[in-house]
């Protein structure tokens, strides 16, 4: 019989690299905290609904990275390709417009059926907040700003470089999206079969095609920034100096877009090289129409994500330790009883106690040294009679001996 195997673009999160993933996650958990984000947790299937109406029946994601299936009673559910969607129909479900602004935070895995690559998965995570109800520009650079904190209390504010749009209001985008047409339908026979079908129901995405092809015709198209109007300019005009305000560098890219129709004005994204190739690594804007288009009030709403997985890669394997143990090693069998007594009672006070389960002393010390513990305790039959135990610090080498009494405060340095 063969071994059992991991499905393909899954894998398995050990100790080590899970201290990783856990840093990262914490950090964002920490920064949204102290900006005010508060975590939400939503299903990690919705109804299919939730994504299709959303992400576009003709996008990619829908089209090819969906992992959806039908209940035996007859739904079509699908496993969460991204987190905002959720989040927005969570508030629509709720009824939490009688609480905007909501802030929320949110940490958990994605699916999506593609390629796996190094940092990309069929199984991954994401960390993001969305911030829903308040519609001036100072929500655009609180988020934004949030998304800088994070990454560089991560170590990364060298490595980064936040690129910055706006996707203007609705008849700004109207206009554009008349000049996109006009423009790539002089070349459509050259334009890939994707793109074809994109000049007819989003021209945007076409700017984000792949097609080595259509990337050269990209080049010329025009750009957004030609057809915003007085109100969106002015409004991209206050995200930049509110940017400047709180001293968070960024470079404008006229390129940057986004091809789903329910968002407008700040588009961003913080790219990196660190990785090899430009890639980015936490990406956001404006998604005012959004929830208006799941069926709920009109209501806008600004976020980001932020994929765990490359921010670990960034990190470095083994960039994160794991807790060190202390460990209770009896002498010999006879003081096995008082041993677990005494490392139940010491991990009861919070302390991180690991057991010798069996061998001779040596034995256990080795065990120890290679779980990296910082301490041991030595319980020998003299000591305990006298009521102590030895204490050996595994860094100094230094032992000395300690009452039990006295054991819990006399261990605080290694907590």
């Amino acid at each position: 019989m063969s071994a059992l195997k991991s499905v393909k673009g899954t894998y398995d999160l050990l100790p080590k690299d899970k201290a990783v993933h856990r840093h990262v996650s914490e950090t964002a958990r920490s920064v949204a905290e102290r900006f005010g984000f508060n975590e939400a947790v939503t299903p990690i299937f919705e109804l299919s609904e939730v994504f299709s109406r959303t992400l576009g029946e003709t996008s990619d994601v829908v089209t090819k990275e969906m992992f959806s299936f039908e209940t035996k009673g007859g739904d079509k559910i699908t496993l969460r390709p991204e987190g905002t969607a959720g989040i927005c129909r969570s508030f629509i479900s709720n009824g939490l417009q009688q609480e905007v602004p909501v802030k929320h935070f949110y940490y958990g895995p994605m699916f999506r059926y593609e390629r796996p690559q190094k940092g990309r998965q069929r199984q991954f995570h994401q960390v993001g907040i969305e911030l829903i109800g308040v519609e001036t520009p100072q929500a655009d650079v609180e988020v934004i700003a949030a998304g800088y904190q994070f990454l560089k209390e991560l170590g990364f504010a060298d490595d980064v470089t936040l690129e910055l749009n706006s996707l203007g209001d609705r008849e700004s985008r109207a206009a554009y999206r008349e000049k996109l047409v006009a423009y790539f339908s002089q070349f459509e026979d050259q334009l890939s079969e994707d793109s074809k079908n994109r000049l007819k129901t989003n021209p945007l995405r076409i700017l984000d095609s792949k097609d080595e092809g259509d990337k050269v015709l990209v080049k010329d198209a025009p750009v957004l920034g030609e057809c915003l109007n007085e109100a969106s300019q002015a409004f991209y005009t206050a995200v930049k100096e509110g940017l400047d305000l709180l001293g968070v560098p960024y470079v404008e890219n006229p390129r940057l877009v986004r091809g789903l129709d329910y968002y407008c004005h700040t588009a961003f994204e913080f790219t990196t090289t660190t990785l090899g190739a430009q890639g980015t690594v936490l990406a956001g804007g404006r998604y005012d129409d959004l929830i208006k288009m799941m069926g709920g009030p009109q209501m806008p709403g600004v976020g980001w994500a932020s994929g765990v997985e490359r921010l670990a890669l960034m990190m470095g394997e083994g960039s994160v330790d794991l807790p060190r143990p202390i460990v209770v090693i009896p002498v010999s069998g006879d003081q096995q009883v008082e041993a677990m007594k005494l490392a139940h009672q010491l991990r009861c006070e919070g302390y991180i106690i690991d057991q010798g389960y069996s061998g001779n002393m040596k034995k256990r010390l080795n065990r120890a040294n290679k779980a990296n513990a910082c301490a041991a305790i030595l319980m020998g039959e003299d000591e305990l009679a006298r009521g102590c135990v030895t204490v050996r610090d595994l860094e100094s080498g230094e032992q000395s001996e300690v009452s039990l009494d006295d054991l819990v405060t006399s261990l605080a340095k290694f907590k």
